[in-house]
């Protein structure tokens, strides 16, 4: 009954918005001290490939980016599904709120993807079937972005980004699984929970810290960003009017 009556209380904006006041600092905070400590590990403890020298370095921030790219898309999609369910207007900010880092990331993601791939491949950008998959990720962010900002009526703009990320989340098995479907020149996994890892495990390590600082960030960057939403749309509410009496 407890946590039943947590839940319905923090789907509120207005008890959400305090919430997440709280929460921003130490989510930036661990994002920072895990950052800090992944670039250590990756980049000076981490031995060098034997096959890629030093380039393969880029990977530690690459695979982190593409894994939240991939993982913010879902999680936006469940945000919309939820919003579409049951209606509630929280739900439909938090997906608004995680769109432009999910597009950020993925961005991020196909930019050292081209760094890597360089050295490595020869040639800045190839057709390969995850890179376009990856590509059509951005291009679904971008989309949900620019049809939201479209349209006036918020409701009807949270609706429509709503059936766009529904839609677009079929893409994301597609990213994972296209080394896999198709003869692709991207490597395979090196993380898998079948089988072993394929890398060093400080490599290893080094990797998933900065997957965790990936992660602790863009919570911090949603709950920033949902702050300011809850704020633009609820401006007329009495309790946004109390606050900003009480702040001046």
């Amino acid at each position: 009954m407890m946590s039943g009556f947590n839940l319905y209380k923090y789907s509120s904006p207005a008890t959400f918005y305090a919430l997440a006041g709280r929460l921003i600092p130490w989510f930036y905070g661990a994002a920072a001290l895990l950052g800090a400590a992944g670039l250590y590990v990756s980049f000076f403890l981490a031995p060098t490939d034997f096959q890629q020298s030093e380039a393969y370095r880029i990977i530690f921030i690459h695979v982190p980016a593409a894994w939240m790219s991939m993982f913010i898309y879902i999680v936006m999609a469940g945000w919309a599904a939820l919003g579409l369910a049951f209606n509630t207007r929280l739900s439909f900010m938090m997906a608004s709120a995680l769109a432009p880092t999910g597009a950020m990331l993925t961005f991020v993601s196909l930019w050292t993807g081209a760094l890597w791939g360089k050295p490595t491949w020869g040639a800045w950008w190839v057709w390969d079937a995850r890179l376009t998959s990856e590509l059509i990720l951005f291009f679904l962010y971008l989309g949900f972005m620019a049809l939201q900002a479209a349209i006036d009526d918020p409701r009807r703009a949270d609706r429509a980004g709503a059936l766009i990320a529904l839609v677009g989340v079929v893409n994301v098995p597609i990213i994972y699984f296209s080394v896999k479907w198709w003869n692709t020149l991207h490597q395979g996994a090196s993380v898998s929970l079948t089988k072993a890892p394929s890398m060093a495990a400080v490599m290893l390590a080094g990797m998933l810290v900065m997957a965790l600082a990936v992660w602790m960030y863009a919570i911090a960057a949603a709950l920033s960003r949902v702050r300011c939403i809850i704020l633009e749309r609820e401006r007329n509410s009495q309790w946004v009017a109390q606050m900003l009496e009480a702040e001046e």
